[in-house]
């Protein structure tokens, strides 16, 4: 997920793909660990997009403060 896609989500949208992000790195940990991990660059891809909408997030409350 692109920054300019978070941007375009209310707060509530990024907290809520923010928790599916962290379930599903969760779900690839145990996968790893049993050894079934199809794609192990998923990895990289949600832990960059976690940093995003946590940035995006911080951002948006900074700016409000």
């Amino acid at each position: 997920m692109q920054a300019f896609e978070i941007r375009n989500l209310s707060d509530s949208e990024i907290q809520t793909k923010l928790e599916e992000a962290y379930e599903e790195l969760f779900n690839l940990r145990f996968q790893k660990t049993i050894g079934q991990v199809k794609d192990p660059n998923r990895f990289t891809v949600l832990k960059r997009d976690i940093a995003r909408m946590k940035t995006i997030l911080g951002e948006r409350k900074r700016a409000t403060a």
